[in-house]
């Protein structure tokens, strides 16, 4: 058992807000301590590269870690996206996960502020009126003799109060106050996964057009040329299996465009849920990869800082923090315990006489409780409290760990994205050159169809995957912001947060102003 003096300062605080006679008292169980932050100074084994493109390949867009910088207030402006703004803005407001998360924090301290009220002595009151009659039978001439009756008014006070002796109480408000602040880091948890759903569901929205788009280009192309096979064919140029072939092969490029236009339209609906629709409330906000611009200077803070910022960290370390105190009213409950009560009151044979001389009557009593015996119960919850405990421990230690994980699979992401996009592109003007040379050797009859289809075929994957790579570039970006936590502005308070996440301006918070960092 450990037991904590309380301060001069701590000792007023405590009488202000819980009236407490014990200026000095004892709090069993261990005092929570803030883990340290990992012993280490990057996410990946070498230092920290940014991303790099070949020099002899096609130009793409160049980004660049900034390390040590903190992420903007709303990091989505990077995309320059004035429609994904809106969106935010809109999901941020009508969102009902938020709204959840909003009411868990009033419950977690309305609880907290409910245990609080144990500080302070209960009072009650009780009033009686009672009318009474006694038999007779008990007399020697119950036949003859009047029967006693009477009227009684009891008016009394109930007055119980439960000294802190161990700081049961203590503890038990210190666990209540550790589970508000981990509803509060649920909601800014809530809050950066919501934008950062919001940002890939639009950069996916932009994929699926961006793939329908060069599908409908490889149609066009191919009905060209199944134009040019016919006129050959019916100029006894060409065989008919070889439009018949091309027939195929063209109703095969359109064959993929329905799967398309129905992911297309799911990601329109669940766009309209993030932003806390319905679903034939269909929002206006649409998205292509030509207006979402890929963010140059990307903001890496220090793992020490990522620990103080990611918000499913800090709430795991709050559950541990409640955990702690949990460990402390177990105990508590295994040690003597100390009731006072008192019950002033008064009583008259009418309610007129209830407050008249010679009514008043008191008791005061004081009870000492001790647990002697009760089959180990207390004894396993003390252990099932400090099991819980330790099962927290490993939960922070956990939630670390992925933290540092997450960051280094979006740097990794975006380290090998830089490649893929120009490889992307290479392969796509190639394939194209190709295409074109193809078309031209088949008006001139130099060509077998099995080349033509090769040439489409190679066009049409490398068209697809170009438009996949630039979109998951983008999408990794959006990931790396999420893992290194989002970010929630210190001024906004949980009370007004949606007027103040969105007044404060977009690069507040960074230690690197937009300025200063490398242009693309």
């Amino acid at each position: 058992m450990r037991c904590v003096m309380i301060s001069r300062g701590a000792r007023k605080s405590l009488l202000a807000s819980a009236a407490s006679v014990w200026l000095a008292s004892c709090a069993v169980g261990p005092n929570f301590e803030t883990p340290p932050a990992p012993a280490v100074s990057r996410y990946t084994p070498e230092p920290l590269a940014s991303p790099r493109a070949d020099a002899d390949g096609p130009r793409v867009p160049r980004q660049q870690f900034v390390s040590g910088a903190d992420i903007p207030a709303r990091w989505w402006a990077a995309f320059r996206s004035q429609p994904l703004n809106e969106l935010i803005r809109l999901s941020v407001e009508h969102n009902p996960s938020l709204q959840s998360a909003e009411a868990a924090i009033r419950v977690a301290n309305f609880n907290a502020l409910a245990q609080r009220g144990l500080f302070f002595p209960q009072i009650g009151v009780n009033y009686t009126p009672s009318d009474q009659q006694f038999s007779n039978m008990a007399t020697s001439n119950p036949v003859d003799s009047p029967q006693s009756r009477y009227t009684l008014h009891t008016a009394q006070l109930n007055i119980s109060f439960v000294p802190d002796i161990w700081g049961q109480n203590i503890r038990a408000v210190e666990s209540l106050d550790a589970q508000t602040e981990q509803a509060q880091y649920q909601l800014e948890a809530a809050y950066v996964t919501l934008t950062a759903n919001v940002v890939t569901a639009a950069i996916q929205e932009a994929s699926l057009r961006g793939q329908i788009a060069a599908t409908e280009r490889i149609v066009k192309i191919e009905r060209d040329i199944l134009g040019i096979l016919k006129t050959q064919f019916e100029a006894g140029q060409a065989a008919q299996v070889d439009v018949l072939t091309q027939e195929t092969a063209l109703a095969q490029s359109e064959q993929t465009l329905p799967p398309l236009e129905k992911q297309l339209a799911v990601q329109r609906d669940l766009l309209t849920a993030l932003a806390g629709q319905f679903s034939a409330d269909e929002v206006l906000q649409k998205f292509d990869l030509r207006h979402l611009t890929l963010p140059a200077n990307l903001p890496v803070s220090l793992p020490s800082a990522l620990v103080a910022q990611r918000p499913d960290v800090r709430a795991a370390e709050a559950n541990l923090h409640s955990a702690s105190a949990q460990v402390g009213v177990s105990i508590a409950a295994r040690l003597p315990n100390l009731t006072l009560t008192g019950n002033p009151g008064t009583s008259a044979f009418k309610a007129s006489q209830l407050f008249t001389q010679g009514t008043l009557f008191y008791t005061v009593a004081a009870s000492a409780t001790q647990p002697l015996f009760d089959g180990l119960t207390l004894y396993h919850k003390q252990k099932a409290a400090e099991a819980a405990f330790d099962e927290a421990e490993a939960q922070y230690r956990q939630a670390v760990i992925t933290a540092l994980q997450n960051v280094a699979d979006a740097l990794r992401s975006l380290q090998a994205d830089a490649r893929s996009v120009q490889a992307a592109i290479k392969a796509e003007t190639a394939a194209k050159a190709s295409l074109d040379i193809v078309q031209k050797q088949l008006v001139l009859g130099q060509i077998t169809q099995v080349t033509v289809l090769n040439a489409q075929q190679a066009y049409f994957n490398a068209a697809i995957t170009r438009v996949q790579a630039e979109a998951t570039r983008l999408s990794d970006t959006a990931a790396l912001f999420m893992a290194l936590g989002g970010s929630w502005p210190a001024q906004c308070t949980t009370a007004v947060w949606r007027e103040c996440v969105f007044a404060v301006p977009p690069t507040a918070g960074m230690k690197v102003s937009e300025a200063k960092l490398p242009s693309r």
